[in-house]
């Protein structure tokens, strides 16, 4: 007869958490929900008050049957699903099918799969929290009557099998509301001019950029315009009207969210939502390292919190100066968005000492990737500001105003370790003197159009959906995913774009 019985969603999870329980402990899976609303009708009584109807999942019966005979032979039974949302739900229909008390103190959370985290939720157990409960059950049942309700009429209207839903439904909107300012759009006509300049004796040119005449700006649009200004630089010449130094400090991004997660594993890793996702899950669950066995690497990875611990903290801080030095480091705290429900941490490693070369040998080349960009992330997220040398120079050709802007960097900061974006060019500009002449090497005229709105992203429709408040972590990669299985977009390339079906949406 088992002391405890331990009950968490998935084999890979129990066998990492298996280790940290010593006595006489058995966890077991779930493998999920266990409960749900029916396929075959709404579900949903919508004249009582919209109480669902739920029903045993089929093909869990043998599961459910097995859960029930360990439950019977355990002293004490904890629900550890995942902490959140859906988890708590999943805690709530275990409870019901294993006849729990739900009063009782048997549900335990943790937000990354360590020893002390898992030790320290068995020893603080909590009664099942209703108020998240009540916030999935009632997501649940408006999924359900949206679905339920619309599809019939895309089926009577369109093809069978398609389905609507509350938030793929908004997101097949704002990819049809794009492709429609895209189709609408009308190019316009503009110019640069760029001219090439030397000192006097100099080796190396520098860039700079028409702006305006006298003092004020001014747009080229036709070639006409462009000719006149050629035609008086040939005149005149290049002098140095003004030069302006400063520094220019960039602030590392803060830790990941999963919408943000989601975001840079698309554009530098070139992942799909689902499959960072998928990987994602792998980590925090827990893989075989080393000697260490089964370890969760990263805390858990459905969160909009940008907060990390005092523990995480500290262990960044020497990790910093230890690789880097002091001078490295800067405690940093990053405000978490007003809507956010901040329940857990920013995505984060959970042993900083697990450097991604170190365990380079235990991973797949996705979950090294994957893993690389969460721990180079978050241990940026806790290091000093990058330092530019700025310089810009007005420089004057008859009437003709021109700029060139350098800079170059002086202390690199976080962006020893990582940046969000491109990363920023030195672009090195000669000692100048006010009044110094220069001169021409190349002038050089560049016709453009101005360009539509770009086509969506998985990573930027993400963005958006944040933006707008529609979704939450959990829901924008089932979102995408079913919306391109249900062929209501298709993929060209990177691009996400409606199909024919758009029209039906």
């Amino acid at each position: 007869m088992a002391d405890r019985l331990i009950i968490v969603e998935s084999p890979a999870k129990a066998n990492t958490i298996k280790k940290f329980l010593g006595g006489n402990t058995k966890v077991v899976a779930s493998m999920g929900h266990i409960r749900d609303l029916p396929k075959s009708k709404l579900g949903v009584n919508i004249e009582n008050d919209f109480e669902p109807e739920y029903i045993n999942i089929r093909g869990k019966g043998d599961l459910i049957k097995s859960l029930k005979k360990e439950a019977s032979k355990a002293r004490k039974v904890y629900l550890a699903t995942d902490p959140d949302r859906e988890g708590e739900a999943i805690a709530w229909h275990l409870a019901h099918i294993l006849e729990l008390n739900e009063k009782d103190l048997n549900r335990v959370t943790f937000n990354e799969i360590t020893k002390n985290a898992v030790q320290d939720a068995i020893k603080a157990p909590r009664t099942l929290d209703k108020n998240l409960i009540d916030a999935q059950q009632a997501r649940r049942v408006l999924d359900r009557i949206v679905g339920y309700q619309i599809s019939p009429l895309l089926w009577k209207k369109v093809r069978k099998g398609l389905s609507a839903g509350r938030v793929q439904s908004v997101a097949v909107k704002l990819i049809v509301d794009r492709e429609e300012e895209i189709e609408k759009f009308i190019p316009e006509e503009y110019w640069n001019i760029y001219a090439n300049l030397l000192k006097l004796k100099g080796k190396k040119a520098f860039e700079a950029k028409f702006v305006g005449k006298d003092g004020k700006k001014q747009e080229l649009k036709n070639e006409e315009e462009v000719k006149t200004i050629l035609a008086e630089i040939e005149k005149n010449k290049f002098v140095v009207k003004n030069i302006k130094k400063s520094e220019k400090k960039r602030t590392p991004a803060p830790p990941f969210t999963t919408s943000t997660m989601q975001q840079e594993a698309s554009r530098k890793l070139g992942f799909t939502l689902k499959k960072t996702m998928s990987v994602a899950q792998g980590l925090y669950e827990g893989l075989k390292i080393g000697e260490k066995g089964h370890v969760g690497l990263i805390t858990y990875m459905r969160t909009d919190s940008t907060r990390i611990s005092d523990v995480a903290r500290a262990a960044a801080k020497e990790q910093i100066e230890k690789e880097f030095g002091t001078d490295f480091y800067e405690n940093r705290f990053y405000k978490t968005k007003a809507d956010s429900q901040d329940a857990h941490e920013a995505i984060r490693p959970t042993y900083i000492g697990l450097t991604p070369d170190s365990i380079k040998a235990d991973l797949t080349n996705d979950q090294y990737k994957l893993y690389k960009l969460i721990y180079n992330r978050f241990i940026a997220s806790q290091m000093s500001q990058a330092t530019f040398d700025t310089i810009a120079v007005d420089i004057n050709c008859g009437d003709y105003n021109f700029k060139a802007n350098g800079q170059t960097l002086k202390f690199k900061g976080f962006m020893a370790v990582y940046v969000e974006d491109k990363e920023e060019k030195e672009e090195q500009i000669p000692e100048l003197e006010i009044n110094e002449e220069l001169v021409k090497d190349k002038i050089e005229p560049k016709q453009s159009f101005t360009e539509p709105p770009p086509r969506y992203t998985e990573a930027s429709l993400v963005k958006a959906l944040e933006e707008k408040g529609i979704g939450r972590p959990s829901t924008y990669s089932p979102t995408i995913t079913t919306i391109l299985e249900r062929r209501y977009i298709e993929k060209e390339q990177k691009q996400l774009v409606p199909t024919e079906l758009r029209e039906n949406c």
